[in-house]
């Protein structure tokens, strides 16, 4: 018997993740290039393009247009994955996108056209593009999965596209330098495309020059000529200062993100919707402060408070770069809370350790649902090694792990990977 659409589509996960375009080329062909029905912004980098992404996405539905957006990986469900208009497609809208997109699949296999079978991500992808194509979207904000080159997002041609960050994160698959990074990021540049670029190391900017001279796209860098007021946290969460760039004087504006690394996730975010006015899209000012003002982006320094005032400050930080941002927001909130951990196998976890356990008062090690979480035994004993002089505790699974925290403190922090986020909002309800 044949498996139900998203079975077939989880069962792919076998596949694991394959660098290269030839499958996803042959899919959008099959479908008839869904893709090109619209245009299209595509956002790559370490960390921060998930924020950007978003950003951009809300500014242009402010603007009016009809948007799509496409974002990995998914907390809770699937459906997250594909935003018309902001709102995670139905089951049913998205079970007949995959339906279609396995007849396709079965098409080119059938006619030898595939030699490997299309992984979870890049089948993900065309139902991303041919869910965008039902919908009629003017617009779809595109995020990288992984690096960029030979990510099977890589098949867009879009209007402008942008890098956010370069940083340490899945070497083993990017490589293990800043620049061999930055280099597989920049392979989304195509000729004549503007590209954003955020604030990185000099031999990552080295590598995204040298391949935008290459090929020819207009590159600006999202720091330069732009004033920013002091940046005041709000108890809201929210975050206040001036903004002014080369383009616009935005003035006073809130930003509904928590942590100064949001505050150059939002001048990036800014910068290419003025690439995309430029190119001939009606944005305006109002449209952009709306949008940072009200974005939403679950799992970065999101704050859930439970009727009887306990709260958990949830961050992914599943990365050191992200473990650094998420350890500058707590010293700016001056004072220590319990942190729940749990990590994938294949992080630099000896980072994100010596990065947050200053941070945390006491520490207790989980792990996610996912068979490539780390032990959490072997995560303690790290911790044990790293930062002898915090209390660690060992729990098996996250609905312990918050207790524990809790038991020692109202008020707790909960980061190192988005499944273990994903684990605790349903242990919280949020599903």
């Amino acid at each position: 018997m044949a498996l139900a659409p998203l079975d077939w589509l989880f069962s792919l996960a076998q596949f694991g993740i394959k660098f290269g375009l030839d499958n996803i080329h042959a899919l959008v062909a099959e479908l008839g290039h869904p893709e090109r029905h619209y245009r299209t912004v595509h956002v790559a980098g370490t960390n921060g393009k998930g924020s950007v992404t978003a950003l951009v996405e809300r500014a242009l539905r402010h603007a009016g247009l009809r948007t799509g957006r496409y974002t990995s990986p998914h907390l809770l469900d699937l459906s997250e994955r594909f935003a018309i208009d902001g709102t995670p497609v139905s089951q049913a809208d998205m079970v007949a996108a995959v339906e279609t997109v396995r007849a396709a699949v079965e098409r080119l296999r059938d006619r030898g056209i595939l030699e490997v079978h299309p992984t979870f991500f890049e089948v993900t992808t065309a139902v991303g593009f041919e869910l965008f194509r039902r919908h009629q979207v003017d617009i779809a904000v595109c995020e990288v999965g992984l690096g960029g080159r030979l990510d099977a997002t890589n098949v867009l041609s879009p209007t402008a596209c942008a890098i956010t960050s370069i940083a340490f994160d899945h070497e083993q698959y990017l490589g293990h330098t800043l620049r061999e990074i930055a280099a597989e990021k920049a392979g989304i540049l195509k000729p004549g495309v503007p590209v954003v670029v955020g604030p990185m190391s000099a031999e990552a900017a080295e590598a995204i020059v040298a391949r935008a001279t290459a090929v020819g796209a207009p590159l600006s860098w999202a720091m330069d000529d732009v004033a920013l007021g002091p940046v005041v946290a709000l108890r809201s969460g929210a975050q206040h200062f001036t903004l002014r760039t080369p383009a616009c004087d935005y003035r006073e504006v809130e930003l509904a993100l928590g942590g100064l690394h949001q505050v150059t996730n939002a001048v990036v975010a800014v910068r290419l919707l003025e690439q995309l006015e430029s190119s001939g899209l009606r944005i305006g000012t109002s449209a952009v402060v709306a949008a940072l003002a009200s974005v939403q982006w679950p799992g970065r320094l999101e704050q859930i408070t439970l009727p009887d005032g306990r709260s958990a400050l949830l961050d992914a930080a599943h990365n050191a770069a992200g473990a650094e941002a998420l350890a500058v927001h707590l010293d700016r909130l001056g004072h220590r809370q319990p942190l729940v951990f749990a990590a994938m196998r294949d992080k630099d976890v000896t980072m994100m350790i010596r990065t947050l356990a200053p941070c945390a008062s006491h520490i207790v090690v989980t792990r996610a649902s996912n068979p490539r979480s780390a032990e959490p035994t072997e995560l303690a004993a790290l911790f044990g090694r790293l930062a002898p002089g915090v209390q660690v505790e060992v729990a098996d699974t996250p609905a312990e792990a918050l207790a524990r925290a809790w038991n020692a403190s109202p008020h707790i922090v909960v980061a190192g990977s988005i499944f273990l986020l994903a684990d605790v909002m349903k242990e919280l309800g949020r599903s």
